[in-house]
């Protein structure tokens, strides 16, 4: 079934192809708003896949929104979304 999750730390193109990328092989087609605050992914993703979900976006530095984190792991998941932010703008063909 299709879903919309909000995720925190999503800042750019980069981002976006990150999720796109590591998410594509264990969820499929991922597609990703940069329009609204916080970013929102859609993808066809069951009941039974949402807590896999949430811990890969987690472990990728872009946890869901209705997460609740404390200060250490806020801190990590915002280290972690700049570096697969870099990596996923050196991934992205140049326009």
């Amino acid at each position: 079934m299709e879903q919309t999750f909000q995720v925190e730390n999503v800042k750019c193109g980069g981002c976006a192809s990150t999720l796109k990328s590591k998410l594509k092989e264990p969820f499929g087609e991922v597609e990703v708003n940069l329009e609204k605050m916080p970013r929102e992914i859609t993808l066809d993703v069951d009941a039974a896949q949402i807590d896999e979900l949430r811990a890969a976006l987690r472990k990728l530095g872009y946890p869901m929104s209705d997460e609740k984190l404390n200060l250490f792991d806020t801190t990590a998941t915002k280290a972690k979304s700049f570096v697969s932010c870099a990596v996923g703008r050196m991934d992205t063909p140049s326009a």
